[in-house]
């Protein structure tokens, strides 16, 4: 994944971008073949006979290097969503920069945009400075320099643009014998999945189909080529110079080598928690300082179909998270929007608090399936998610942990954040009682003993804020907080603790054990050695190698959740068990993709991914288990 702060683009190892939504990432996608092989749309770039490729994020930043290695030399591919002087760019802006290396390498490529999930037709407009594809609002152009291209006259090339006119002998041979036309189906690896050759999937075959962008080349030793793509939706389009485009590759470069620059992580598995960081940095949402769950829609939770979501949501669970990992890095500007645009979104919302909202900080408003095969023909692909009129009582530690962290970070509480944290502990106190869907949004509603276990730890939370003075119930209230959470401590006591099973359980009277109980491991709320017998009990019976399923059963439905294996992590290091929690985070680490990324769930027999990419949850869950052990092994030190 690539990102400029408003939208991700996901480029395959064979370079081929399937996933590109314009301009933001919450938008219908003008790119979705990861989704929709046939109809989805793509941005292909490849050399034209067999070849190698490898590939690596430019270290400290979210700009891709692909390195192609065929039978005549080897060239680097350089992809980035360019960043503009003062940030992030107005327009959409996809840099492709191809160097020669070696001997010489022919490439074709097409820019074949869908029809935003077939709900619009994909239109050829020729304009004063050169054609652009129009799909509903959305209008996409291309610039480029020594690219080769072939799909427009090129009388009518603006001078000065770099199109056809500084294109080398070389590519206008290649141009003269390669005119390909249309997709040939989508990869077939999995999502994230790391894959080396590419004899699968062959080059796009020539068959009649929408308007496309299209061209061929041939790099040499020291060559540069460029493809820029630029995109706006229902406002003007910005026609750049790509040699001002090349510049900008090197810009976000420099500006991703400044934000890793500023990163403060001293402790292990360093590599790994600078990448999750910069993994959670493409999920924050610029213009608002939202934070998505993930990038994608609709990658599949096994090889069913029976479990495909939409997670281009902000969870206000992964924002606390979020935040809780971001400033620990020292990151003053992320965590700040992150907080601010919460505490608006549940000022708007006040009587109304849900578990997700949208980027802009709507509620969601429901679920449309759209005309998508799926990933590999894996189905649906749904636009909207429909857990968003859940009740989970775990949010409440989710709003007011947050605070909490943000004040003991060395912030302050404005009077209408605090009234609003009063209002939610007062919320936490009625409502505890109830059932609810839990943390895993299950169908069914019931008393879940992990949903009781936040509730407890949102009193707490409300309780520690009133010591502080940064927030001001009245005797009454904080009387009232008290209580209940030692009305919480005892239910979780009589009514979670199963004596049967030796293990804390998923709801009363249950066998099912819940990993979700882990993120609870150190809040005190009673014996320790209830928690530690039930962390023995979830290694027994949810643990596959270092992955772990989310509860009892439901191996059966899906593959480990990743975030899991590193919540239990966690959890060995805080009862101080260093070496299995070493073993474990090194098999985890190890698990990530070619590139440092993690999907929502891993099959552990495989390593084949599942559920949608980049989760964010599972990166926030490496960087807590590596802060875990750092902190673990200095008490051990002491």
């Amino acid at each position: 994944m690539i990102g400029d702060g408003r939208t991700v683009a996901a480029i395959a190892p064979d370079c081929r971008i399937d996933w590109f939504p314009v301009p933001g990432l919450d938008a219908a996608p003008a790119f979705a073949a990861l989704v929709d092989a046939e109809h989805g749309g793509f941005f292909e770039l490849r050399p034209t006979g067999p070849f190698r490729s490898t590939r690596e994020y430019v270290p400290g930043t979210n700009v891709l290097r692909t390195t192609f290695i065929t039978p005549t030399g080897e060239a680097t591919v350089t992809d980035a969503l360019v960043t503009g002087v003062a940030g992030r760019l107005p327009w959409t802006e996809l840099a492709r920069r191809i160097d020669g290396v070696r001997g010489t390498v022919g490439f074709t490529w097409q820019v074949a945009p869908g029809g935003l999930f077939a709900e619009e037709p994909v239109r050829r407009v020729e304009s004063l400075h050169g054609p652009l594809l129009r799909i509903g609002t959305n209008d996409l152009v291309l610039v480029g320099f020594g690219h080769g291209r072939t799909d427009h006259d090129e009388s009518t090339t603006p001078a000065g643009r770099g199109d056809d006119d500084a294109s080398s002998s070389a590519d206008r041979t290649a141009a003269s014998v390669a005119s390909p036309k249309a997709s040939a189906g989508a990869p077939k690896v999995s999502p994230g999945g790391p894959s080396d050759t590419h004899r699968d999937r062959p080059p796009a075959g020539p068959t009649d189909g929408p308007p496309r962008f299209e061209g061929a080349f041939s790099t040499t030793a020291g060559s540069r080529h460029l493809l820029a793509l630029c995109g706006t939706d229902d406002e003007p389009i910005h026609l750049p110079d790509p040699h001002i485009v090349d510049q900008g590759v090197d810009r976000s470069i420099d500006n991703w080598t400044h934000w890793s620059d500023v990163f403060s992580y001293d402790g292990p598995w360093s590599d790994a928690v600078h990448r999750s960081a910069l993994a959670l940095k493409l999920l924050i949402f610029s213009p608002t300082g939202a934070i998505a769950a993930a990038a994608t829609t609709g990658l599949p939770e096994n090889d069913r179909g029976t479990k495909n979501y939409d997670y281009r949501f902000a969870w206000v669970r992964d924002l606390a998270y979020t935040v809780g990992a971001l400033t620990r890095f020292g990151l003053r500007e992320e965590t700040h929007a992150a907080v601010s645009w919460v505490l608006s979104t549940f000022k708007r919302h006040r009587n109304s608090l849900g578990i997700f909202y949208t980027l802009n900080g709507d509620q969601p408003d429901g679920l449309r399936r759209v005309d998508a095969e799926g990933w590999q023909g894996i189905g649906p692909v749904d636009i909207g998610n429909q857990a968003a009129s859940q009740l989970q009582l775990g949010v409440y530690a989710d709003v007011i942990g947050i605070m909490r962290q943000y004040v003991e970070a060395g912030n302050i509480l404005d009077g209408n954040t605090a009234t609003l944290l009063e209002e939610f502990a007062d919320s936490a106190c009625r409502r505890w009682p109830e059932k609810d869907s839990g943390m895993w949004e299950l169908p069914r509603k019931r008393h879940y003993v992990s949903s009781k276990m936040g509730c407890w730890r949102a009193l707490d939370d409300a309780c520690r804020l009133a010591e502080l003075g940064e927030i001001h119930p009245t005797a009454e209230s904080l009387a009232r907080w008290e209580k209940n959470r030692e009305l919480l401590a005892r239910w979780i006591a009589k009514h979670g603790w199963s004596k049967k099973r030796g293990a804390y359980v998923m709801y009363p009277k249950a066998d099912v054990l819940d990993a979700s109980v882990l993120l609870h491991s150190t809040a005190g709320f009673g014996p320790a050695e209830r928690m530690r017998a039930t962390v023995d009990r979830i290694r027994s019976e949810l643990s596959v190698g270092p992955h772990l399923y989310r509860y009892s059963g439901v191996h059966e439905e899906e593959a480990a959740f990743v975030a899991c294996g590193f919540w239990f992590v966690q959890a060995l290091a805080g009862f101080g068990e260093l070496a299995e929690a070493t073993e474990r985070m090194d098999a985890l680490v190890a698990s990530a993709n070619d590139v440092g990324l993690y999907s929502e769930m891993i099959e552990p027999e495989t390593g084949r991914f599942f559920g949608n990419l980049p989760q964010g949850l599972s990166h926030l869950a490496l960087v807590d288990a590596a802060e875990s052990i750092r902190c673990a092994r200095e008490r051990a030190e002491r």
